[in-house]
């Protein structure tokens, strides 16, 4: 007789946890208030956070306690749809379909309903009369929960949430059934929606009940011991074990983003280690499937990406990428917030931002100079290693050269501008090692205004810091602080040789100002000042 197949490190869709390794759902966020106080609220976290098996798990929850009926509604099919006709019609197909899978019996028989609401004519009310005609006669009240609601946009989210709201308004009146709680699923906070719907404007002006702050709820990531509970329930399964230090790398490149924890172990443990589970997972073994992910990117990574295309994305992104802090650059409170639910970067206690986590920070990057690595002459590939070091002094001297020759070319046809000299250095950078450096990594430094390049060969690192000097604003107190800052990232890799590149932006200047060469010694530390 066979063994029974050990579960599996889910990536793909909902976590069932007959197949899947899997924590505890519903610890996660407790809602019981919510639906106590009859409330219709949000819950929204970014792409791959555990949302829809977080819902799923709730939905069965409440009918088996028997208290109310729980709905779950799916309005993915929706996405994209623009004519408001045609988005009603599927958002009640969607929610027969909901009814029609229920495992409850009353609700089952809701399907019914369907038939007479196809009927009516007037869209603007077919969501509120079928949500109505459900309630109606049920012996318990029932929560809805509309899954991927944030695929709804325009006018056919307007036209949702006004029937929405009239039916929450009129719930008490005699013969109005309605829903007791309802939660939208998503994303985004229901302030994203309505800014989509008039970008011009603040809101949609609608008196939605959804539109109430306090009552938008988030899912948080995982914490380091949660990984290690995740990673523990494979060692128990098949004696497969994991280093404190891996559960520690694991923490480090994921902080604990749901799916990027699973798909780490997915790799070392399916395509890495191919199921010998005789095998010890190591730090090495972390760090080694996290530049796989990062090289891969894989569809959720590649999905998250595409939003960097988006304006107002790249607005919040920028600022980071060069070291300015975002009020000055009148980022706004909504661009931010909007990149914080997309799971794009986080904000520290001091509002300072960086990416979510070191993978996206270095798909990001990665993403933003894949074009321009393509312009950098294959001749210069390799040309500064020898298989024992990295000639990092000659390197920067060829971009120099490089950067004096190509800066306008490559800057015409960028969108990220204000981060160029940034991104083409670190394209350069990449293109000319092509794989010889065991890493090229980037770390972001917002409020230090920098950002810090470790290129590491052969178990040595090569600190590099990336500075702009625009006219009148780089100072010799600037100018030290910046020398400071990289003596303190050179301390943090135990490196004694650094090197600051500075992009002097003052388009009036000749190039024979902006390039040289200055070399210092700080105490035991030889730093390269690197004029581009």
């Amino acid at each position: 007789m066979n063994e029974p197949h050990p579960k599996i490190f889910n990536t793909v869709g909902a976590c069932v946890p007959a197949d899947h390794y899997m924590l505890p759902v519903l610890p996660r966020l407790d809602v019981s208030d919510m639906i106590k106080d009859k409330f219709y609220f949000i819950l929204h976290a970014p792409r791959q956070s555990g949302k829809t098996t977080y819902i799923e798990a709730l939905t069965n929850k409440i009918n088996e306690e028997g208290n109310y009926y729980a709905l779950y509604c799916e309005l993915s099919p929706l996405s994209g749809i623009k004519d408001v006709e045609v988005a009603v019609t599927q958002l009640v197909d969607q929610v027969n379909i909901g009814l029609s899978f229920s495992q409850v019996e009353a609700l089952k028989k809701k399907a019914d309903t369907y038939g007479s609401i196809t009927s009516v004519r007037a869209f603007g009310s077919r969501v509120r009369i079928l949500l109505n005609a459900i309630c109606r006669d049920l012996d318990k009240e029932l929560i809805v929960f509309f899954d991927e609601a944030d695929c709804l946009g325009g006018p056919a989210l307007v036209t949702f949430l006004t029937q929405i709201r009239a039916g929450y308004l009129a719930r008490h009146q005699p013969n109005i059934d309605f829903p007791r709680s309802m939660a939208l699923v998503g994303m985004r906070d229901i302030r994203d929606y309505l800014v989509q719907v008039r970008p011009d404007e603040a809101s949609t002006g609608i008196a939605s009940p959804f539109n109430i702050k306090k009552e938008s709820l988030t899912l948080a990531n995982f914490t380091c011991g949660e990984i290690h509970a995740l990673y523990n329930q494979h060692t128990k399964a098949t004696g497969q074990k994991f280093t404190g230090e891996a559960i520690h790398r694991a923490w480090h490149w994921t902080e604990g983003q749901p799916w990027l924890a699973n798909a780490l172990a997915y790799e070392i443990v399916v395509k890495q280690l191919q199921n010998d589970y005789s095998k010890t997972v190591t730090d090495s073994s972390i760090d080694q499937a996290a530049e796989t992910l990062i090289r891969r990117r894989d569809t959720h990574i590649d999905s998250l990406l595409e939003r960097l295309k988006e304006p107002r994305v790249r607005r919040v992104i920028e600022p980071i990428i060069v070291g300015d802090d975002f009020w000055n650059n009148k980022v706004s409170e909504d661009d931010i917030r909007y990149a914080v639910d997309l799971g794009l970067i986080k904000q520290d206690k001091d509002g300072l931002a960086s990416p979510a986590n070191p993978i996206y920070g270095e798909v990001i990057i990665r993403t933003l100079t894949q074009r321009l690595q393509t312009i950098v002459p294959k001749e210069l590939v390799n040309r500064w290693t020898d298989g024992i070091k990295l000639d990092m002094t000659a390197l920067l001297k060829g971009f120099q050269q490089f950067w004096r020759e190509n800066s306008e070319i490559l800057e015409a046809p960028h969108n990220y501008k204000e981060s160029t000299p940034h991104l083409v250095c670190f394209a350069f950078l990449q293109r000319v090692l092509n794989g010889e450096a065991e890493s090229l990594t980037s770390e972001y430094a917002l409020g230090r205004r920098r950002l810090d390049i470790d290129a590491k060969y052969k178990g040595v690192s090569y600190p590099v810091e990336l500075k702009v000097k625009r006219k009148g604003q780089f100072s010799k107190k600037k100018a030290q602080e910046a020398l400071d800052q990289l003596c303190s990232y050179m301390d943090k890799l135990g490196a004694e040789e650094g090197w600051l590149v500075i992009f002097d932006r003052d388009v009036i200047k000749s190039w024979d100002k902006k390039i040289y060469w200055d070399t210092k010694q700080i105490g035991k530390l030889t730093i390269h000042v690197v004029g581009c």
